[in-house]
Parts: structure tokens; C-alpha cells; sequence
């Protein structure tokens, strides 16, 4: 399987990458992660528990980060093993440039899959993998930039008491819609 994108994330690239390279943060970013534990330079292990078609499984598994180039670039390459689920492994390169929002993110992943996974059909395999990553996207905005300033903060009406409880009050849009548009 092969998969390439970009996302905007609205925080600079040095933060970013610091994210990137965070145990914690992956543990609180990646979907189903159980446990993210390691560092940079030893490698990482984690535990996810994810349930792909109708397959579920705890998949265990060793990532390690190479061609590091500080807030720019880095290459992550992994390996996890889910008992008679079967396995994943494979890589990706990240690739951090300014924006005028922050920070284009762009990735191209390649990856195989064994065992009762690979009899699920590439479909199902590529629908997962591109829903895990816009998971792990939206994550990662919300872990760096949790709040949104107030509108009330930029609406002077909002912020007069004089308008009272009467007055039309504007629409809201919880984070994920901020997000996702939708």
C-alpha cells in the first residue's frame, strides 16, 4: 500500500516537529495507542489496539526515526505484530515547509500488511490507513493548538452586557467542524 498527503497544521514547524519526536504527544495523537514509550534516538515502542473491517486486534511493535533534519524532515519506519491478526510494517518520510498558517506537513507512507489483514482486500486496508492518519491529523491540531480564542474575545457585541439575553447570538462550531468543515 501506498499513501501520500499534506495537512495544514496551524503551529510553527519547529513545534511541529518537537511534537513528532514526543512520546507523550504520539501516545495522545495516534488512534487506538495504548502506550508510546522510547526516545529519538533508541527507537520507539508502542501498543494500538485497532479494529480494521472485522478484524481487531493489540498490535505491538518497534518505530524508529532516521534522516532527521530538524524541523524540516524525518523518516519514520515501523514493524508491529498483532498475534493471528497478522502484521504491518513499513515506512514514511515527513516533510515539514512554513506556511502562512503554520506548517505544511506533507508524508508519503508505504506499508505491507500479513496475515488476516492482508485477506480483508487492499479497499478496506487503504480506507483505514487514510481514516487513521485524518484521525491522527486532527489530533495533532487539537494537541497544539487546544483552544480556539474566545469569539466573544473578537465580537465587541458579544462582549457590551447591553445587548442582553434577547439579542441573536452567533452560530457556533464545535472544534471538529472548525476542523473538518463539515
Amino acid at each position: 500500500m501506498q499513501m501520500s498527503d499534506s495537512k495544514e497544521i496551524a503551529a510553527p514547524p519547529a513545534e511541529v516537529y518537537a511534537a513528532l519526536l514526543n512520546p507523550e504527544v504520539l501516545k495522545a495523537c495516534v488512534p487506538g495507542a495504548q502506550e508510546v514509550s522510547g526516545s529519538v534516538e533508541d527507537g520507539f515502542e508502542a501498543s494500538v489496539t485497532q479494529k480494521v473491517g472485522p478484524v481487531k486486534a493489540t498490535f505491538k511493535g518497534q518505530v524508529t526515526l532516521s534522516d532527521l533534519i530538524e524541523n524540516e524532515k524525518l523518516t519514520i519506519t515501523g514493524e508491529g505484530k498483532g498475534g493471528a491478526a497478522g502484521f504491518a510494517k513499513g515506512g514514511a518520510v515527513v516533510s515539514l515547509t512554513p506556511s502562512e498558517t503554520g506548517t505544511l506537513l506533507s508524508y508519503e507512507v508505504e506499508a505491507k500488511v500479513g496475515g488476516k489483514l492482508a485477506q480483508l482486500g487492499s479497499r478496506i486496508i487503504d480506507g483505514f490507513a487514510k481514516k487513521m492518519a485524518d484521525q491522527f491529523f486532527v489530533n495533532l491540531q487539537t494537541h497544539l493548538a487546544p483552544a480556539d480564542p474566545p469569539e466573544a474575545a473578537t465580537d465587541p457585541a458579544a462582549s457590551d452586557d447591553v445587548a442582553g439575553e434577547d439579542a441573536p447570538q452567533p452560530d457556533k462550531k464545535g472544534w471538529f467542524k472548525k476542523i473538518t468543515g463539515n
